[in-house]
């Protein structure tokens, strides 16, 4: 039963793998078709993302974005969730479902939706924009595990804080956001991955200068299939395997101090 259940795990994470092994090779192609076999292994793809200025601008601009999504997220993340931990919020409950709709809700219709609010508001076609969109679909993400850790951690500790005379927000800064700490950083590395892999809902409320790395990748698919597709996707996966990394770090340290 063991080696069966091995056998089937093994199974299912090379169906999940193929796809990512299938195109990763390509990005060292030095051919310029998206097509095996490979006829010599060269980083002239690579290249092209640093010195063509579309895709050099489409890079920075997902980190733009991704960075000023993130941090919205987290903020109000954040300060959602501890709301809703000491019931100041009425009809939390209700709230708490309400914020993780952004997760359930197919992004074309969230898309939809959040151009239609933007365009009057003067903010489609716009960073400002862009960045509010995602952070529209980063903010479960904190708030799920912000939820999490705060959800950890022992009155007692903040209790012994007041009774010993430290104001609330002493209290909230020496002893509630220390031990909340991984949390937050575990929401934030999850809402930058969800940013930079965004490339739906930015179609809807970005414009040609706000053009990210998932969006010129769906372009180039589109117009010119080229092994930049493959490089780009390369560089995404590394950064999604490191941020992925340092959340699972966090979360056993979290467990670990728990």
């Amino acid at each position: 039963m063991r080696i069966a259940k091995a056998a089937f795990a093994l199974a299912v994470g090379i169906f999940l793998l193929l796809p990512l092994l299938a195109i990763l090779p390509l990005a060292f192609t030095s051919g310029v078709l998206l097509s095996y076999p490979i006829s010599e292994a060269s980083l002239r793809w690579f290249d092209v993302l640093v010195t063509e200025e579309i895709w050099r601008r489409s890079i920075v601009n997902s980190l733009l974005i991704g960075g000023g999504a993130t941090t919205l997220s987290v903020v109000l993340g954040t300060a959602g969730a501890l709301g809703m931990r000491d019931g100041l919020v009425p009809f939390s409950g209700a709230l708490r479902t309400l914020a993780l709709l952004p997760m359930v809700v197919p992004a074309v219709v969230l898309g939809v939706g959040l151009q239609i609010l933007l365009t009057p508001l003067g903010l489609a076609n716009t960073y400002l924009g862009v960045i509010v969109s995602h952070a529209v679909l980063c903010l479960p993400f904190v708030m799920i595990s912000v939820a999490a850790s705060l959800g950890g951690i022992d009155r007692n500790a903040e209790l012994a804080a007041s009774s010993l005379g430290a104001a609330p927000g002493m209290v909230f800064r020496r002893i509630t956001l220390p031990l909340a700490a991984p949390g937050i950083v575990t929401g934030a590395v999850f809402a930058f991955a969800t940013s930079l892999d965004e490339v739906v809902i930015t179609l809807f409320v970005a414009g040609p200068s706000q053009r990210t790395l998932a969006r010129q990748m769906f372009a180039s698919i589109r117009e010119n299939i080229s092994p930049a597709v493959a490089a780009a996707a390369f560089v995404i996966i590394l950064g999604t395997l490191c941020l992925a990394g340092l959340a699972a770090a966090l979360r056993r340290r979290d467990q670990r101090v728990a």
